[in-house]
């Protein structure tokens, strides 16, 4: 059996799983046949070389089964409210130490990246080269002075909202069919946490923003824009995904987009059925490619944050995405670039450290 093609994955909820599951980490981690789509042994297998691991904090229950309320489109979900840096801190805190804690329970496979040259250093070595990301940045302050700490922990990768709001802009709901031009800008607030992401060298991502945000983004930073886990508007119209303007925006500043592989992101339909083929995912990154240029695009699966194609099933279906790649005509340097290098050069153009 050939070694997979090492990938670099945009983007995965593997932490809120620990999380969630704290007498089992052991288990879920170390382990090659847990539940859900991530543990070392199915990492390795599957050729997952290094990612960005998303701390997320929850909303409190509010009752409802969103996965439901998704099955049949068209759907409109309602969006939490606004959370407080005193709920979402410990949380993320907690998330921050089961990152380093993975590090520690598997030294010689697992290592923590603060630089996108570290990344290099120990990708392909059989190490996961992975990166601290903040998915929603409820447990950073109005004052910032917290992302000065998360900094110094290893955040390098931060999205200003995940869907609900906060103190700092607006996400997109989560309806079908839908647009992401909903609601107003960033506040003053963002404006300055962009600001302060761009000294640090903070990559910002813009997978969850709506429009106004995202343009806010854009006039501020000087960074590339990327969107770590998103798909193409014109394929499948959630607000989730990218508007062809969007990705003209991140196709000027040298950005990246990751295929997100959750199926409600891919379909035409916007239904959460994993019953269909690889082709729906080859025809966002052909659309991906002609709008960006193929040194722009690459994997964000969102595993253990979704419900993803029944090909894949977990992380070991990935080298099935790339034989039909491989059948579709996209050749070798193709793949590489689509698998990882063109995330590895993203990251040298996004971080400082």
């Amino acid at each position: 059996m050939t070694n997979p093609l090492p990938f670099f994955d945009g983007h995965n909820d593997f932490l809120l799983r620990l999380y969630q599951e704290p007498g089992r980490r052991d288990e879920l981690w170390l382990g090659s046949k847990g539940v859900g789509h991530l543990d070392l042994g199915r990492m390795k297998a599957g050729g997952f070389a290094g990612g960005l691991f998303a701390i997320y904090v929850p909303s409190p229950s509010q009752g409802l089964d969103y996965m439901a309320l998704m099955k049949q489109a068209p759907f409109e979900v309602p969006l939490p409210d606004l959370m407080t840096p005193q709920t979402a801190q410990p949380v993320a805190l907690a998330m921050a130490g089961l990152l380093h804690w993975m590090e520690r329970a598997a030294p010689d496979d697992f290592t923590v990246c603060r630089s996108a040259a570290a990344v290099r250093a120990n990708f392909g070595s059989g190490k996961i080269a992975a990166v601290m990301h903040m998915e929603g940045a409820e447990a950073i302050c109005a004052d910032l002075d917290a992302l000065y700490l998360f900094y110094d922990m290893g955040l390098r990768s931060l999205g200003p909202v995940w869907s609900r709001p906060t103190v700092f802009g607006h996400g997109v709901p989560f309806k079908f069919p839908g647009t992401p031009d909903i609601g107003p800008g960033l506040t003053d607030a963002g404006r300055d946490l962009i600001r302060l992401c761009n000294e640090l060298g903070i990559m910002i991502d813009l997978s969850h923003m709506n429009a106004a945000g995202f343009d806010d983004v854009a006039r501020l930073s000087t960074a590339p824009l990327v969107a770590t886990h998103s798909n193409v508007h014109a394929l499948s119209n959630s607000p989730r995904n990218l508007t062809d303007r969007q990705l003209d925006q991140i196709r000027d500043t040298k950005g990246m987009v990751g295929l997100n592989f959750a199926t409600g992101f891919l379909r035409p339909d916007g239904m959460g059925s994993p019953d269909f083929g690889l082709e729906i995912m080859v025809r966002h990154l052909d659309y991906l490619i002609e709008k960006l240029g193929e040194d722009h695009v690459g994997l964000g699966s969102d595993f253990d944050g979704c419900t993803v194609p029944d090909p894949i099933k977990d992380v070991t279906g990935v080298p099935r995405l790339f034989d039909a790649l491989t059948a579709h005509g996209y050749d070798a340097p193709l793949l590489v670039k689509l698998a990882h290098g063109n995330w590895l050069d993203c990251l040298d153009r996004s971080l400082k450290a």
